[in-house]
């Protein structure tokens, strides 16, 4: 079995900044993209940003400029400094990582997912 734990969300005011962290352990044989999602109530789960192993980087267009997904290799985990918060970032996180198991099927595994509240 595989396990990604975050941590780092909580309460912050507009304007301030939020570390989530995530590491992944257990049965993996290899990970490529690590990454993070947002789902507001009400709305679907949506792609924040994302790195692959390579360090390629992607991010939602709203996050751009404010927002750095980084990535530790060796640790399987992912990191994304959330600075200029904005109410609107106002989600639950959740961290996502794709790659194979050891048995080497492919797989996508999920997080528990981190609350992230920025309100004054």
């Amino acid at each position: 079995q595989v396990q990604l734990v975050e941590s780092g969300g909580g309460l912050v005011q507009p304007g301030g900044s939020l570390r989530l962290s995530c590491t992944a352990s257990g049965s993996i044989f290899s990970i490529n993209a690590m990454g993070w999602y947002q789902q507001a109530p009400g709305k679907e789960r949506e792609l924040v940003a994302q790195i692959t192993s390579d360090g390629s980087t992607n991010y939602a267009d709203s996050v751009k400029g404010r927002f750095t997904i980084s990535r530790d290799n060796g640790k399987n985990s992912v990191f994304l400094q959330m600075n200029s918060l904005k109410a609107e970032d106002t989600a639950v996180y959740y961290c996502n990582a794709r790659g194979r198991d050891i048995d080497y099927y492919p797989v996508s595994w999920w997080g528990q997912g981190t609350q992230v509240t920025v309100s004054s």
